[in-house]
């Protein structure tokens, strides 16, 4: 979920509409001779996230050494990046490859709710890998107790009720909105501030209620991973061995690429919403497509080239296989 704070107000008109029956979404502008030859590095980016994140799932379920408080936090980073991908999968392959480019209004807010829903539960739970990671490096004698499977359960808990209930409030209110201009979006998904600039209602509540959920979400969120590495560098610092130094941020760069790949272009697609509305709509598509695409695709393969265990996880899986389609 890009800034909210990047909406768009629609200019005033005096035409008179009703609320629409359906939007049409957009595939990547000039290209529409070549969309079917599009579709596949989609379809491969689609595949490897789905694939790698479920992977990870399978090796911490079953391998009981991963039963610890930093798996079960990258589990449930798995599970919000498949939860990302599936919410734009539907849309995203139907426009490239049918061409079916209709959708109707109470689907593409159901779609909304569920990116922009998946979107902060991802930052809030590299807000809780931080303040693992925080632990483990601070205070590592108590990690233990500190983080029991019962905590971080509760933690998981208070993610979902954190993020789940904020949204509807403000997106409620879209297919009661009157839409005077284009029913074209500019993605082949459905993005909130995407759909409320094409409105000719007053939408002053949807931007103070986005400029809300930036401040006391993802800025809550960004803030308290800033203080955990903070607090971090600090204790880092303070290790006498150049080795053990080295040792303890090697532990946090999973996370920190985690952090980045998320945050750097959702900052990206915020920019390019607020200072470059008149650009290429290329550029708006690539951007959107980078921001929801590339942290499921990424998170996977950076975890198991950075994490021995779980690289020992997929050589095994992949191992495994092998032996498998041997012949006898």
């Amino acid at each position: 979920m890009a800034p909210w704070a990047s909406l768009v107000t629609a200019p005033g008109s005096n035409a008179s509409s009703g609320p629409p029956a359906s939007f049409y979404l957009t595939g990547i502008p000039g290209s529409e001779n070549v969309q079917p030859f599009l579709s596949l590095p989609f379809c491969v980016l689609y595949l490897t996230g789905t694939v790698g994140n479920c992977t990870i799932l399978h090796i911490i379920h079953t391998d009981q050494r991963l039963h610890e408080p930093m798996y079960y936090f990258l589990a449930m980073l798995a599970l919000t990046d498949l939860g990302m991908s599936i919410s734009t999968l539907p849309t995203v392959l139907k426009t490239f490859w049918f061409d079916a480019k209709e959708i109707e209004i109470n689907a593409c807010v159901a779609q909304m709710y569920f990116i922009h829903t998946f979107s902060l539960m991802e930052s809030a739970v590299l807000l809780a890998m931080a303040l693992d990671r925080y632990v483990a490096i601070c205070d590592p004698l108590r990690y233990c107790s500190k983080l029991t499977p019962r905590r971080i359960v509760y933690i998981g808990g208070f993610i979902v009720i954190r993020c789940s209930p904020v949204l509807p409030v403000v997106l409620v209110r879209i297919p009661r909105l009157s839409f005077c201009h284009s029913h074209v979006l500019s993605h082949s998904f459905c993005l909130h501030q995407d759909i409320i600039r094409l409105a000719c209602a007053d939408i002053s509540f949807n931007v103070l209620f986005g400029l809300f959920v930036v401040v006391f979400y993802w800025g809550v969120d960004a803030l308290g991973i800033f203080l955990s590495y903070a607090f971090i560098f600090r204790s880092v610092l303070r290790i006498a061995s150049k080795r053990g130094k080295l040792k303890a941020l090697n532990t946090c760069a999973s996370h920190i690429c985690a952090v980045l790949i998320l945050y750097v272009p959702m900052i990206g697609l915020s920019l390019v919403h607020r200072f470059a509305k008149h650009s290429s709509p290329v550029i708006h598509v690539t951007m959107a497509n980078v921001y929801l695409l590339v942290p499921p695709v990424l998170n996977p393969i950076i975890y198991s080239i950075k994490t021995k265990q779980i690289r020992q996880g997929f050589l095994r899986i992949l191992f495994s296989k092998r032996v498998g389609l041997a012949p006898t």
